[in-house]
This record gives structure tokens, C-alpha cells and sequence, in this order.
């Protein structure tokens, strides 16, 4: 049995790319296909596939500007002797073309936001002037067509937890189970804390970091923020002095700022939240808006769950975690659930080879 794996963009060390590694291990003879690939910013377990790009990639500097053009570099993919497909799905990924006797299993990190549930914020607030609004939103018509029709491409959907699969069903209506991503749960470990919380996110407009920003700039507590995105530079001009960008890190350098860590703090909205459960598996409490993924992996007495996004809601929640007691051991217990092991043991019998023959069992 041929097996590919696409995954959206290989240019990061994030959720989705974890996800791959699995994936990878699980299937060591896979081939790997994606729109962007920088073998510098991956993982030797991906780096060891052979990974195939597609004609854009020269331009991958620019891949956040190349929304258009993604269809083209999916559909230029020749799969013709794979028998199964599992496309790794937050950008574009399940738009690939299969041969009629293949099987494709999509495991969906969420429908693409910035065409769905979050297109409003993105046309109206994130995109930038008038002029790249305008630009964005007479692509983003065309694009959720396309996007639509490939749902028809797939032949089973996954969803990274109950959150997603409700957000797939309202963008394809189309049924999908659900398999938890898998956390390296057992590589974390705790320590007694120290005088910081710490956020551990991709820099960009929906994940609400400038909120956290300006609570603890005003506040004065000390806060980590780990990561890089297009939103560093307003991030860093909000700052105060007693907010530290530490960019990127090692993992090693990560899992040490998550153990000495006093609360770990989530202020947007995730589709499931991987470094929640890093953060609970290093038996840290978590401060998270009452959303999406946050739901599912944060524990009674694991930290506290705020309504509303803003300022002041995130400002009261961080106090009122101050008067909890957290027991380390028993988050730890908690993310456990969220394991590599249970992720492989649920996924294994999706693609498994009596399943193949079967292309269209929903």
C-alpha cells in the first residue's frame, strides 16, 4: 500500500507539523506532499520522508500572500499510484486530486478560518487597509467555492476535536469523527513555579495575544511569550518592559519555560490547543477564553475559563486563578488523555488496509 501524506505548509514546528511526525512514524514509508517546504524549519522525522513541494515554492517567503494560487499548486500533485491519501487540513490541503481507487481520509485541523467562522474579522479588521480588504475579499468568494467542492474530494474526515467537528459540518456538511492530536505528554515535566506566565503561540491577529499584552503591561506580572508571526512588531511596540518575546525556541528551551512556569495563558480562541495540554502536562493551570478546543482539554480545578474576550475579562481571570490551588499531578493525569499512543491507537484501524477497498464508507 502507497501512502501520501499532504499537509497545507511545511515552514513551521507548530500543531498540524506534530500531527505529521505521528504520521510519519506511523508510516515510515510515506511520501510527503505540500504547497511550501523549508527543510531548515522542520523536524529530521519529516526530513527523513521524501517530501515533494509544489511549483510555488520558490515564493514561499511570501505563502500568506499566495492564497490564489493554492489550488493550482494542490491540483498539480500527481497521486496516481498512492492508495491511500491523508491530507493534513487548516490551509488547503484536502484540494489534492486522487485516482478513483484510492482512499482519502482528511484529518481537519479546522475548515480554513480566514474563509469561514473568522472571514468577518479577516475582511472587516485583520487584512489590513481598504485597498487589501477589497483585494482579499474578491478572492475569498472564489475560494470558499473551491474550498466546498473538495470537501466532496474526501472520502472520511477526521476532526481534531468536538469544536472542529461542528465547524465541518457547518462549512461541507459532512460528518467526521473526532481523534484528539497527539501530545508527547510524557517529555514534560513540572517544577516549583517562578515569577512568570507564559503564552506559547503563533503571533497572528485571532489568537488575541495584544489583549495579554496590554493586561500584563498594565498589571506589571511578568509574562513569556513564545513565537513569531506578523503581529510581533505591533506586540512588541503595546510591551512594556516586564513582557519578554523569546522568539523561537528549542525544544528543550520549551519544555523548561512550560515547568517553571506559574499559569500558562490562552486569550484567543483555539481549534483544539496542543500547548494547553503541554502546559497541563507540565502541571500548570491554564487562563483561557470559554471556547472552541479550551472546553474539551481544560479540567475542573485545571485553571480558569473566561466568557468574553477583552481586557478585563482576561484581567479577572488571572486574579482569580491566584486563589486557586492547583495540583500538578492530577493535570498531569488529565493531559495524559491526549497522549501520542491514544492518537495512533484510534487513527490505526482509519487506515488500515481493509479499509482501502472501501472508498466510500462515511
Amino acid at each position: 500500500m502507497r501512502t501520501a501524506i499532504v499537509h497545507y505548509w511545511l515552514l513551521n514546528h507548530r500543531g498540524g507539523e506534530k500531527v505529521v511526525e505521528t504520521l510519519c512514524r506511523l508510516i515510515p514509508d510515506a511520501d510527503i506532499f505540500t504547497l511550501f517546504y523549508d527543510p531548515s524549519r522542520v523536524s529530521p522525522v519529516i526530513r527523513s520522508h521524501r517530501v515533494t513541494a509544489s511549483f510555488l515554492n520558490p515564493w514561499r517567503r511570501w505563502y500568506r500572500h499566495m492564497l490564489p494560487l493554492m489550488p493550482l499548486g494542490l491540483e498539480s500533485f500527481d497521486l496516481r499510484d498512492y492508495d491511500l491519501v491523508i491530507s493534513s487540513e487548516s490551509g488547503p490541503a484536502k484540494g489534492v486530486l486522487t485516482s478513483s481507487s484510492a482512499r482519502h481520509v482528511c484529518y481537519c485541523h479546522t475548515p480554513m478560518r480566514y474563509l469561514w467562522d473568522l472571514y468577518p474579522d479577516y475582511v472587516n479588521e485583520w487584512s489590513g487597509g481598504p485597498i487589501r480588504r477589497w483585494i482579499f475579499a474578491s478572492f475569498a468568494h472564489y475560494l470558499r467555492q473551491w474550498d466546498y467542492s473538495t470537501a466532496s474530494r474526501v472520502d472520511e474526515f477526521i476532526a481534531n476535536s468536538q469544536n472542529v467537528r461542528g465547524r465541518i459540518w457547518r462549512a461541507y456538511q459532512r460528518e467526521s469523527s473526532v481523534i484528539y492530536p497527539p501530545v508527547a505528554v510524557e517529555s514534560f515535566y513540572s517544577k516549583p513555579p517562578e515569577d512568570y506566565d507564559l503564552i506559547v503561540s503563533e503571533l497572528v491577529a485571532y489568537k488575541r495575544i495584544d489583549s495579554a499584552v496590554r493586561v500584563y503591561s498594565s498589571n506589571g506580572r511578568k509574562l513569556k511569550i513564545v513565537g513569531q508571526g506578523p503581529e510581533y512588531r505591533k506586540l512588541r511596540t503595546l510591551s512594556a518592559a516586564n513582557v519578554e518575546f523569546c522568539d523561537r525556541v528549542s525544544d528543550k528551551q520549551l519544555r523548561e519555560l512550560y515547568a517553571r512556569c506559574r499559569a500558562f495563558i490562552m486569550p484567543g480562541e483555539e481549534d483544539f490547543g496542543m500547548t494547553a495540554v503541554e502546559a497541563l502536562a507540565s502541571g500548570k493551570p491554564i487562563v483561557a477564553l470559554a471556547r472552541g478546543g479550551a472546553l474539551e482539554t481544560v479540567p475542573a480545578g485545571g485553571g480558569v475559563l473566561y466568557n468574553e474576550p477583552g481586557d478585563a475579562c482576561l484581567e479577572s481571570a488571572i486574579r482569580t486563578l491566584e486563589r486557586m490551588e492547583v495540583l500538578p499531578r492530577e493535570l498531569q493525569k488529565h493531559a495524559a488523555k491526549f497522549s501520542e499512543k491514544e492518537f495512533v491507537e484510534r487513527i490505526k484501524p482509519m487506515i488500515a488496509w481493509p479499509s482501502i477497498g472501501n472508498r466510500h464508507r462515511i
